[in-house]
């Protein structure tokens, strides 16, 4: 019989890899808890009407990269591809959004059927973060500074530059929207063939199109700033302002559209080219007409989300992970008879009541001390903690170094949780 393997672009993430996952995840979530937001845990299957209606259904995520099934009941179910549209609806079905200012964060895996390749993975994972019942561009500004706090966190910021856009308001890119058409319109034959197909379905995504030849011909098109709103273009000069004052550098890029149909004035990305092709590791902006797409009163709003698996790939590449990620155990607990086995298990609970946050690891499965060391080495630590019956006789433990240059120690019972204290 065959062994059964993983689903392609659905990957295993093995006890080697996850310090690292526990190392950003970690960080990401100290920021958030800087700035106040708090957590919510959506499904990972929603109905697909809410990502037809929430994100487009014109969108390549809606066409063609969607998980859509039907279970036994005949309803259409989706396995997510992003998180707002689902913290929209949780928000909405809980009564969150009238009258309150909301700010949540999530994070979890997202669903795609697309090519996997390094970075971008069917089954992949984001942090994001959405704020409610928020029209003023401070809270834009907000979201780019916790973003930027995060990837200075990270060590990251020399590596990263802030793209920023606007899109105005719903009536400002529909004028646009037919002039722009009307353009490319005269040039189609010219067109690559995706931007082709989205000539009438979603054209402002031929803006952001990866053919060089399209993006020529994209230099004599119309730009956008000249059918701005004059309300959504005081809301990005405000922007703007805030962001200088608060020192982050930023490129205004005018063909900065993002891919979901959801967003309105404000759009940012964090992009980089640490990883050869320039990619982005965090992208949000404003998404003011989603709430009422969904079935609820006009509300504000504005989010962000990070990929995480992009972002781990920056930093393995960067050489940005502390080697002490990678240090899981403290103390490796070492016990040669059974009258040690005894002991050193009700010594190694006592230290992890002691000492809270204490890596302790008991050896288990019996063995020579010579293996028990090379075991204790292994994993880690950076003492062994020595049982053999001398020790219980004497009711010491004998302390091994075993990543710096130290006489080795031997300590009574009674004082052990204390020593452990000044050691580690």
């Amino acid at each position: 019989m065959s062994t059964l393997q993983a689903i392609r672009g659905m990957n295993d993430i093995l006890p080697d890899a996850s310090p690292v996952w526990q190392y950003l995840e970690g960080q990401v979530k100290a920021v958030l808890d800087q700035y106040g937001y708090r957590e919510i845990r959506m499904p990972v299957v929603e109905p697909t009407a809410l990502f037809e209606r929430g994100v487009g259904e014109h969108t390549d995520i809606v066409e063609k990269e969607m998980y859509t099934f039907d279970d036994r009941g005949g309803d259409s179910l989706t396995l997510r591809p992003e998180g707002t549209a689902g913290c929209v609806r949780a928000a909405l079905q809980n009564g969150l959004l009238h009258n309150q200012v909301q700010r949540l964060w999530y994070q979890g895996p997202m669903f795609r059927y697309e090519r996997p390749q390094k970075g971008r993975y069917r089954q992949f994972y984001q942090i994001g973060a959405e704020t409610f019942g928020i029209a003023t561009p401070d809270v834009d500004a907000e979201l780019i500074l916790l973003t930027a706090r995060m990837l200075d966190n990270l060590g990251l910021t020399e590596h990263v530059t802030l793209n920023l856009n606007t899109l105005g308001s719903s009536e400002a890119r529909g004028r646009y929207r037919k002039a722009l058409v009307d353009y490319l319109e005269t040039v189609k034959d010219k067109l690559d063939a995706d931007s082709q197909n989205r000539l009438y379905s979603n054209p402002m995504r031929i803006l952001d199109s990866k053919s060089e030849s399209t993006q020529a011909l994209l230099d004599d098109a119309p730009t956008f700033d000249d059918y701005l709103d004059d309300e959504s273009r005081e809301h990005f000069e405000t922007l703007c302002r805030l962001l200088d004052k608060a020192g982050i550098n930023y490129t205004i890029n005018p063909r900065l559209v993002r891919g979901l149909d959801y967003y309105s004035r404000t759009v940012f990305e964090w992009i980089t080219d640490s990883l050869g092709a320039q990619g982005t590791v965090c992208g949000g902006g404003r998404y003011d007409g989603l709430v009422p797409m969904l079935g609820g009163k006009p509300t504000p709003a504005a989010g962000f989300a990070l990929g995480i698996e992009r972002l781990i790939l920056m930093l393995e590449t960067l050489n940005k992970i502390p080697a002490s990620v990678f240090n899981t155990v403290d103390a490796y607990v070492i016990m040669a008879g059974s009258a040690a086995e005894e002991a050193g298990m009700a010594l190694a609970e006592q230290l992890r009541s002691d000492v809270p946050g204490l890596r302790v690891q008991s050896h288990c499965g019996g063995g020579s001390f010579k293996s028990q060391m090379k075991k204790a080495d292994k994993s880690g630590a950076r003492i062994a903690l020595i049982l053999g019956e001398q020790e219980v006789q004497d009711r010491t433990v004998g302390i091994k170094f075993l990543r710096e240059e130290k006489e080795q120690q031997s300590i009574g019972w009674d004082e052990l949780s204390k020593a452990i204290q000044e050691l580690i």
